[in-house]
């Protein structure tokens, strides 16, 4: 799928928390984690599995750093 994101990040799903309306998806890229909240719906219609690869694409109008 061709998209027009930059902020693209690979890496394998390594959890999901499944509620009723709401799940979280957390793919693990090297050290770091990645979450996504979707509803449930979502996450069937997609079809994500635990050990599948995906892709997190980033577009947000803030990003908030620290040090």
């Amino acid at each position: 799928m061709e998209a027009g994101v930059r902020n693209q990040l690979n890496g394998k799903i390594v959890q999901i928390k499944e509620g009723d309306i709401m799940s979280e998806v957390i793919i693990q890229r090297g050290d770091t984690q990645i979450t996504s909240v979707m509803t449930t719906d979502s996450l069937k219609k997609a079809g994500f599995k635990v050990g599948n690869e995906a892709t997190a694409l980033i577009k947000a109008i803030n990003v908030v750093m620290v040090k």
